[in-house]
């Protein structure tokens, strides 16, 4: 009988990770609804400013106890999650989601690889590299990408390297509080960039439905499910596991947003997907920081 409770120590934090990755696609799908309302940058403004309010309930950011160091690395990291979140929605507006997850990917791949000097890691750049070949836009082809949004996606994957970097000093300050206070940053630098783009449209009390339920898909939701199994499984099985993120987006894209990729852009993502889970699995105990963050 033994087999029983261990098998279930497997599935349950599996299932949460599951969770927790269509929850996040599926609240990007929902906030791509809301463009055509406020824009990519209302969006982002509005899901911050619920996010950070739902945060700021339940882990309670003033108990963090912040000297002039910490308060600048928290600062630091709340303004990279604030442009991680609003260049990954502006890509958007002109790529399908499963593609803009593929290059965001890019930031924290490109973390896990700076991080290991091993001769293997060689490889997991090839692949990546491949994956970037095949999606980057080249010609006049139907399969072509918008230009400025695959520059979105890759500008959203630089900031969510910072977001990795800087969240790790500052979560070792004030643990999970950190994450409340980085989204009250970030929605406090996003919030007059989506206040001059959509304006009284913010206001528009009908948003409220559909904006609350961007911020608990996309962050209070997912952010509380990784927590529970991130304490119940190794750090290197979650980042292998999170690294299918983009398989997420794109059967999302699919199903909610009416978004069909070609064959080779499936063959781009499953590249840079095996290049992050190579990484991970060949990074060092400290490095296995594939975690997702949209």
């Amino acid at each position: 009988m033994t087999d029983k409770p261990r098998l279930a120590s497997i599935i349950f934090p599996l299932g949460l990770l599951m969770i927790a990755m269509a929850s996040i696609q599926s609240g990007a799908s929902l906030a791509k609804s809301l463009f055509p309302a406020v824009g990519a940058q209302g969006t982002t403004t509005l899901r911050l400013v619920f996010a950070s309010l739902i945060l700021l309930v339940i882990l309670r950011p003033w108990r963090a106890r912040l000297t002039a160091r910490s308060l600048r690395t928290v600062v630091i990291y709340g303004i990279a999650l604030g442009g991680m979140n609003f260049l990954f929605y502006m890509s958007l507006q002109s790529i399908p989601l499963g593609i803009a997850v593929a290059l965001e990917f890019t930031g924290p791949l490109a973390v896990a690889l700076l991080s290991s000097r091993k001769p293997v890691d060689f490889l997991w750049v090839v692949l990546a590299v491949i994956g970037l070949i095949l999606l980057i836009p080249a010609g006049q082809s139907n399969a072509s990408l918008d230009v400025t949004g695959v520059a979105y996606a890759l500008g959203a994957g630089a900031c969510w390297a910072l977001y990795i970097l800087f969240g790790q000093k500052a979560g070792a300050d004030n643990g999970i509080q950190t994450a409340a206070l980085g989204v009250i940053i970030a929605a406090i630098f996003i919030a007059p960039i989506g206040v001059v783009h959509a304006g009284s449209a913010l206001l528009d009390a009908s948003l409220i439905p559909a904006a609350l339920g961007v911020a608990i898909l996309s962050t209070a939701l997912p952010y509380s499910l990784e927590m529970v199994a991130l304490t119940r499984m190794p750090a290197k099985t979650f980042g292998m596991l999170a690294s299918l993120e983009p398989v997420f987006a794109a059967f999302s894209g699919m199903l909610f947003l009416h978004e069909h990729l070609s064959l080779m852009q499936w063959l781009a993502i499953a590249a840079i997907i095996s290049a992050s889970i190579g990484a991970t699995l060949t990074s060092t105990p400290g490095n296995s920081q594939l975690v997702p963050a949209d």
